[in-house]
């Protein structure tokens, strides 16, 4: 007696090969918009993501209309629209309090100098500058090391989070 298979056996192997392919091809094209859905509250979890061997850097440009992602130096791929020039960059130390973060100069490849608007560099250990960013009616803690960013309503909220930290860590 020779066995073969049925109709509807083949059916639902080609059913079944049809639902795989629709998944897997959906799953190629959120992969490739992943940059398009980087925010402020996600942007390190995101840059910690990528495959580098030494740093990791964002560096947005003049009015910050585009932000390039840098991985070891070279230009990985540019974020479109994620800030625009009210960003403010702010660092915390303990004993001096708050203070703006000024960007150094920028020298782009034909040599012509740019404004750097916003930066922020993750190195190989995983560790990312110690700043508080400013922007719009919201501010972002990139300062811990193993939790995703915080956000805070306002600088002050954020410096007494900073304060309390520390005074829990004195006891």
């Amino acid at each position: 007696m020779k066995r073969a298979f049925s109709l509807i056996e083949l059916m639902i192997v080609v059913m079944i090969m049809g639902v795989v392919y629709t998944l897997s091809i959906s799953a190629i094209g959120r992969s490739g918009s992943a940059a398009s859905n980087v925010t402020l509250a996600n942007l390190k979890e995101y840059m910690l993501s990528l495959e580098y061997e030494k740093n990791v850097k964002i560096l947005c440009l003049d009015a910050c209309e585009r932000c390039d992602i840098l991985l070891d130096g070279a230009k990985h791929e540019t974020i479109e629209k994620l800030l625009d020039k009210s960003v403010k960059t702010y660092r915390y130390e303990f004993l001096q309090g708050v203070h703006e973060v000024k960007y150094e100069l920028y020298f782009n490849a034909e040599d012509s100098e740019e404004d750097v608007c916003f930066s922020y560099s993750i190195d190989k250990q995983g560790v990312g500058e110690q700043v508080l960013v400013e922007y719009k009616n919201a501010v972002y803690d990139f300062t811990p090391f193993f939790v995703p960013t915080l956000k805070y309503a306002s600088l002050n909220e954020a410096v007494d989070a900073k304060e309390k930290l520390i005074q829990e860590v004195q006891k």
